[in-house]
């Protein structure tokens, strides 16, 4: 039994070695976005000190900007395999919600920008794990996260609902007060005029998950509710789900506040999901499994395009609506001015210059750069793709005074 179960260890370490190279692959090939760049020279925030500890230690390139987020990634897989000790029927279960959880799109791109989804999930995991381990709830966890990231409210919301239940009056109150403080310092955007957004949230969980997965974590967490033992994991999901799909019928929200705590939901899906198939005899299991290969597929081909994205400029008629358009382009530029000996240069597009200080190209007057077309100018600079050009810039040579 343990040669089986080293067997799928192994297995599961070797996928996970190519999506970590593909990752790193990914991160290599992306640009700093403006909200990256803010968050790094502007900001005073979580983010930019990580980014900014980070690229200390590694240089100031795009491994040393997002290498921490990769790690926060790294951890999250580590603590989930943590949780499911003893949590399915069999080891391969185990290693089969291991592999789903690390391919999650939504999770990929978490683990590659500069953003505090993969914080708040691995932060989440590891309160769940802590509680597992003691049947005691971390106060102090809970303090931090008040500092860590805004969308905690939403977690001392879940805690709450969860005290209600388990008649825990400590939890009750210290939940309850840690959301009020949360409202209090970080607010809640509830201005303009109402607009629904619920099918665009419902889209953008179907990207997270990929759109069967999505489907099958709605179904579960609908069943698990009203059949099954409603553990903290069911919780946090259940609020994050509820509250992000309620505020939808009224403004857009922020996918990153709730998607941390949607994904953790996974082995609850997975255990469901082999615990309805081995209920049936064989002959009934059909239909099963040609839904599992559609969802297995439908998940494969997001991940693919999450982390291949660059042949799909190909396909689209205007650059600017490629998803990771704002993630690209911009190091090249940087490449092509530094071979030129342009280190300084001047700009109307504010944004444009503060991606390419990142790369080491500084504020100066002799060169202006404008990806707006000129008749006249010193330097073109085209960045393309399997010959077709996907974003251009001129670099013109001002007069000296």
């Amino acid at each position: 039994m343990k040669t089986v179960a080293s067997a799928y260890k192994y297995l599961f370490l070797l996928f996970f070695f190519v999506v970590l190279s593909a990752l790193v692959y990914n991160i290599l090939n992306l640009s700093i976005s403006y909200k990256e760049a803010l968050n790094f020279f502007i900001n005073n925030s979580l983010l930019s000190i990580i980014t900014n500890a980070s690229t200390i230690i590694l240089g100031q390139n795009d491994f040393g900007l997002r290498f921490p987020f990769l790690l926060f990634y790294i951890l999250s897989v580590f603590l989930m395999y943590k949780l499911t000790e003893d949590f399915f029927k069999k080891e391969s279960d185990r290693y089969i919600n291991l592999a789903i959880f690390s391919i999650l799109p939504g999770l990929l791109s978490a683990s590659i920008l500069v953003n505090s989804a993969i914080i708040v999930t691995f932060f989440t995991l590891l309160y769940i794990f802590i509680f597992k381990v003691t049947s005691k709830h971390s106060y102090i966890l809970l303090v931090l996260f008040l500092f860590l990231d805004n969308s905690f409210a939403i977690f001392f919301l879940a805690l709450f609902f969860y005290s209600l239940k388990k008649r825990d009056t400590n939890l009750l109150v210290v939940s309850l007060v840690l959301f009020g403080i949360s409202m209090g310092i970080y607010g809640f955007d509830s201005g303009g005029k109402p607009k629904g957004f619920l099918i665009d949230t419902f889209a953008i969980y179907a990207s997270i998950f990929s759109p069967l997965l999505f489907i099958y974590f709605f179904y579960s967490i609908y069943r698990i509710g009203i059949k099954e033992n409603k553990t903290l994991t069911w919780y946090v999901s259940m609020t994050s789900l509820f509250f992000s799909l309620l505020i939808s019928f009224r403004q857009r929200i922020y996918i990153e506040d709730y998607a941390p705590f949607v994904v953790i939901f996974l082995p609850y899906m997975v255990r469901l999901f082999f615990n309805s198939i081995r209920i049936r005899l064989p002959r009934f299991r059909k239909k099963h499994y040609n839904i599992t290969i559609a969802t297995l597929v439908v998940l494969l081909l997001s991940v693919f395009l999450t982390l291949f994205n660059k042949p799909l400029y190909l396909l689209v008629s205007e650059p600017k609506k490629h998803f990771a358009y704002k993630y690209d382009f911009v190091e090249d530029i940087a490449i092509e001015l530094k071979k030129r000996n342009i280190n300084y240069i001047s700009s109307e597009d504010e944004k444009l210059l503060l991606r390419l200080r990142f790369y080491g190209i500084e504020s100066g007057k002799k060169y202006y750069i404008t990806t707006k077309e000129q008749f006249f100018y010193d330097y073109k600079i085209d960045v393309k793709y399997f010959n077709k050009t996907l974003y251009s810039t001129y670099i013109i040579k001002e007069n000296e005074k």
